[in-house]
């Protein structure tokens, strides 16, 4: 049974891509990017370890629920490349039976110079790649990324039918989804820098101190 460990999965994600998509987070990422907003899912000993079969499971719901795509993100996706593939593979299976177009986007932290044919052929269902490290002393206001360095790769008619629009677009305010579990809250998108010290400040005039975030480890 191949497993992808992951951090957490989210349905309607509507933050991270158009419309409303099934969320994926995988857990492990060595690139340890500075000012990462997301250095709990770093540790690949963290994470739940979920059966691809789960996971398409979880998709097939999502689709039948009317989802819109696909959201893979991390930590970092491609260092569980085998268990990453057969996600994906799978996952484009289940779009194909759908009726309509359903979009899949992958986000790596390896550069497009880094991306050689093995990673490729990993990501070779998505529709869209995000590649590039987050660059904290490079920030942008394009949408869906976090640095100006970061590339949106168009791959199919799909992708770009439904991202070109995108490419260069940059909103008046990034998309963010604000979540509660048992675990705490957390945040769904890619703020624009400053935007986390900015709700840290914010809340603590509210009178809530947060003690323990996951882009200050």
């Amino acid at each position: 049974m191949t497993t992808l460990t992951v951090s957490r999965t989210h349905y309607p994600v509507t933050a991270l891509g158009p419309g409303n998509r099934l969320g994926v987070w995988v857990q492990g990422c060595s690139l340890a990017c500075k000012g990462c907003m997301s250095q709990d899912t770093w540790n690949p000993m963290d994470g739940t370890k979920v059966a691809v079969d789960d996971l398409v499971r979880l998709w097939r719901e999502a689709v039948d629920a009317g989802a819109d795509g696909l959201t893979v993100s991390g930590g970092e996706p491609l260092q569980q490349p085998a268990a990453l593939r057969e996600f994906l593979v799978a996952a484009d299976d289940v779009r194909s039976t759908a009726g309509r177009e359903i979009d899949i986007l992958v986000y790596t932290g390896y550069e497009q110079s880094e991306m050689d044919d093995l990673r490729w052929r990993v990501v070779a269902p998505a529709d869209v790649v995000v590649t590039g490290r987050f660059d904290i002393a490079r920030p942008t206001s394009l949408i869906w990324r976090g640095s100006a360095n970061q590339r949106m790769v168009l791959r199919t008619d799909l992708g770009e039918r439904r991202y070109a629009d995108y490419v260069d677009h940059a909103p008046e305010r990034p998309p963010i989804q604000v979540r509660s579990d048992a675990g705490g809250i957390w945040l769904i998108g890619v703020p624009r820098r400053g935007g986390l010290t900015g709700l840290e400040r914010g809340l603590r005039g509210r009178g809530l101190d947060i003690e323990d975030v996951s882009w200050r480890r």
